[in-house]
C-alpha cells in the first residue's frame, strides 16, 4: 500500500500565491521513455478566477519540473478547470481528459484532446466525453488501460439541489476505446457517520492480482470541502470497492488537513506519489515521495 508520508515529501510545484484558495495540485503523473509527465491544475480564489490553468510538464528525476504546455480555461471555454488526466494510448498516443465546469451552473462535464505527445495538446481538437446529464455533474476521471479494456472512475455529484451538489459519489465505466464509455454504476459510496459520509472521489487505482486496491478523498462535511483526505477502498474487481477503516490513512499537519487526488506512477527502483497538501498558511501545493 502506498499510503502518503507528506514528511517524506518535497515540493514539485509551489502554489500560484499565498493563502487559502491559491491551489497548485491535482496531479496525473505518466511514466515514459524516462521521463515522468506531469499534468496538473492551477487555481487562485473563487472571486480570482478559481481554476484557470491546466499545465503539462516533465522531469527527470520526478522532483524539478519543466512547463511544456499551459491550458487555460479561456481556451476549454470554461468557468474553471479542475483535475486533468494524462494518458497514453497502447498504440502509443497521447490523450488529456479535462474537467470543464458548466458557466453559471454546478454541472461539470469531461473533454477529450488527443495528440501525438504531451506538449502537443490544442483545446481546439477537445470532445465531450463525460457530458453528464441535467441532474448529474461529473469530474475528476481516473483512466486505467488495463486487460485490454478502458476503465474509469468519476466523481459524480448530484445537482437538483444546489445546496447539496458538494456531495459526491464514484461511478464507474468502461469502454472498448476510452471516448465512448458504459456506465456500471457506483463503485464506491459513501459511510453515514465515518469521516467519508459527505463525499468520496477515487484518485488512483492499481490492481494487483484479483484485488484492485482504490485511493480516494473523502470527507464528511460540506465545511470539509476543498480538504478532503486520503483513505483506501479495496475490492474484487473495479466496479465494487468498499472502504477500509475508520479514519484516513493520511492528511496534512496544517490548516484543514487536505491530503489529496493522488497519483503512483511506476519508477526504476520504486514508485512515485504525487499529491495536493495544503500548507499552513492554507494554500495548496503539489508534493511528491519516492517509495
Amino acid at each position: 500500500m502506498f499510503a502518503p508520508k507528506p514528511e517524506r515529501s518535497v515540493v514539485a510545484v509551489p502554489p500560484p500565491g499565498d493563502g487559502p484558495g491559491c491551489w497548485a495540485g491535482a496531479p496525473s503523473a505518466v511514466s515514459r521513455d524516462g521521463w515522468i509527465y506531469l499534468a496538473y491544475r492551477l487555481r487562485r480564489p473563487l472571486d480570482e478566477g478559481r481554476g484557470y490553468a491546466v499545465e503539462i510538464a516533465r522531469s527527470a528525476d520526478g522532483e524539478r519540473f519543466e512547463r511544456l504546455l499551459t491550458i487555460t480555461k479561456e481556451e476549454m471555454k470554461t468557468e474553471s478547470l479542475e483535475r486533468p488526466t494524462l494518458v497514453v494510448t497502447p498504440e502509443g498516443r497521447w490523450r488529456l481528459y479535462l474537467s470543464c465546469a458548466t458557466y453559471g451552473t454546478k454541472h461539470w462535464r469531461v473533454e477529450m484532446i488527443e495528440a501525438a505527445g504531451p506538449a502537443e495538446f490544442d483545446p481546439a481538437d477537445a470532445q465531450v466525453v463525460l457530458p453528464g446529464d441535467l441532474k448529474t455533474g461529473v469530474k475528476d476521471p481516473v483512466i486505467l488501460h488495463h486487460g485490454g479494456v478502458w476503465h474509469l472512475w468519476a466523481s459524480c455529484h448530484p445537482l437538483e439541489d444546489p445546496d447539496e451538489a458538494d456531495q459526491m459519489v464514484t461511478d464507474y465505466a468502461t469502454s472498448a476505446d476510452g471516448v465512448e464509455w458504459a456506465w456500471q454504476g457506483t463503485a464506491l459510496d459513501r459511510r453515514p457517520g465515518e469521516w467519508d459520509s459527505r463525499g468520496v472521489r477515487v484518485s488512483a487505482v492499481t490492481f494487483s492480482g484479483e484485488t484492485v486496491i482504490a485511493y480516494y478523498d473523502g470527507r464528511a462535511s460540506a465545511e470539509e470541502n476543498y480538504e478532503e483526505r486520503t483513505g483506501v477502498a479495496i475490492g474484487p474487481g473495479p466496479s465494487t470497492l468498499t472502504a477500509t477503516g475508520t479514519s484516513p490513512v493520511a492528511q496534512s499537519p496544517y490548516a484543514g488537513g487536505g491530503l489529496r487526488y493522488l497519483s503512483i506512477v511506476p519508477v526504476p527502483g520504486g514508485h512515485r506519489l504525487y499529491y495536493e497538501l495544503t500548507r499552513a498558511d492554507g494554500s495548496h501545493e503539489l508534493r511528491t515521495e519516492l517509495r
